[in-house]
């Protein structure tokens, strides 16, 4: 399969008389997102905000991030499942992206679970949407919608004004064009089938409510461990349905963007045979958790590969389907190596996972969430402040009197993300 994406960097966004992209600014028309939004009769009211980096803004409670995307060669379109046909042609033909531009979703709170985005100040530091420029839907949703109803109207609507942007700018001629492309796993050269053969073992939230993720519009929970082509999840095949603490959610602009779907195809050809992904999930019952690492590992397994970088979302209860994974494909004889998050106690001494293995020795930590984190006031908040007391991370007192914040760095989305999509970075001397 061969994808070509072509981005249009964005620099700015700014209210307009239609939604356009020139000269690298995204234009916004808020009556032609209302117009679209319109048809949803969950929604009692759907407010347009902008956000851009180095205001004094604070977005909360979020839901989601997507980064405008659209077909522009190939049948079909973008999030199959949701906006294209899921026949159309997902990972092949022509792909465009507005990099530097993203669609938050925020509104009143579904679940505790939800986010903070500061678009300046220290808290712009830990969150990768802090230097994004932000078109911000913030929902009301009817009083008597039924929670289910209410998460999956906010994920729609993100989708449907994220492909909409994209598509204003099928003209635009784009600022760089990257190709992807894997030759079919029994058609490999043999210089290719020398170097080591190594898999994305890409773990799904799947636990219910708010912890839920979409493959081509099917819930993940309802699936068995599946191979899925890279360039698939870079044409929106999955899509975050979730809100597991902020700070280690995958949101659907993360999958768009998976760093580590990237890194290998960097490497393909050249320092290893990258196969593809088997996407699993992480449910909560036992029997669905030996069932799925089982059935993961033995895909692994039937592809020949040598090595598995292994990615969790969330932490807790999916620390047993990390390790599951790990142990049972190191004892297949598949080299393995993990990244994951810790949740160490506010001093770092606690236990970093809930489950543990002598197999899992190759582990990539995206950091620890438990530590407290200090946000001033900001001129602006979109959104509802006082949800800030109850979502994960925050607690009684965590909203001041005079608009600062104090929680911990869970709260902060895209803090710790798993993927590796993230701000922090360490380096061993």
């Amino acid at each position: 399969m061969r994808l070509e994406l072509h981005k249009v960097k964005i620099n700015d966004v700014k209210w307009g008389d239609v939604t356009e992209v020139k000269d690298n600014v995204l234009y916004i028309n808020q009556e032609e997102i209302n117009s679209l939004l319109s048809e949803d009769d969950r929604f009692e009211c759907v407010e347009v905000d902008l956000a851009r980096p180095g205001e004094k803004v604070r977005i909360v409670p979020v839901k989601d991030v997507i980064e405008p995307r659209c077909k522009i060669e190939g049948e079909g379109d973008v999030f199959p499942g949701f906006i294209g046909d899921v026949e159309g042609t997902i990972g092949e033909g022509k792909t465009l992206a507005l990099t530097g531009a993203a669609v938050v979703t925020c509104g009143k709170i579904v679940g505790f679970q939800e986010g903070i985005i500061d678009m300046s100040g220290p808290g712009a530091d830990y969150t990768p949407f802090s230097k994004t420029n932000n078109v911000v839907l913030v929902f009301t949703p009817r009083a008597d919608i039924e929670r289910h109803d209410c998460e999956a109207a906010c994920r729609v609507a993100g989708l449907k004004v994220a492909h909409f942007l994209a598509t204003k700018a099928k003209d635009v001629l784009p600022d760089e064009v990257s190709l992807y492309e894997l030759e079919e796993i029994t058609k490999r050269s043999n210089e290719l089938e020398k170097l080591p053969k190594v898999v994305h073992i890409y773990m799904l939230q799947s636990q219910g409510l708010l912890h839920d993720t979409y493959v081509y519009g099917v819930d993940a929970k309802k699936i068995l461990p599946t191979l899925i082509h890279p360039n698939e999840v870079f044409d929106g095949a999955i899509v975050s349905g979730n809100c597991v603490s902020a700070c280690d959610k995958n949101s659907t602009y993360v999958h768009q963007n998976n760093p580590v779907i990237e890194a290998l195809y960097k490497r393909h050809g050249k320092e290893i045979n990258f196969i593809g992904c088997i996407i699993t999930n992480e449910n909560v019952t036992l029997e669905d958790k030996k069932r799925n690492s089982s059935y993961a590992v033995k895909l692994a397994r039937m592809l020949g590969v040598d090595g598995a970088i292994i990615t969790e979302e969330g932490f807790g209860n999916p620390d047993t389907d990390l390790i599951m994974n790990c142990r049972k494909a190191e004892l297949a004889g598949i080299k393995t190596v993990l990244i994951t998050d810790e949740y160490a106690g506010r001093d770092g001494a606690s236990q970093s996972l809930a489950d543990a293995s002598p197999e899992a020795n190759a582990v990539v930590s995206a950091g620890n969430a438990n530590p407290i984190v200090k946000l001033p006031p900001l001129e602006r908040v979109i959104g509802f402040s006082e949800y800030v007391d109850i979502i994960a991370g925050g607690f009684s007192g965590s909203l001041k009197d005079d608009g600062s914040v104090e929680v911990e760095l869970q709260a902060i989305t895209g803090a710790t993300n798993e993927l590796g999509f993230t701000c922090f970075s360490a380096e061993t001397r």
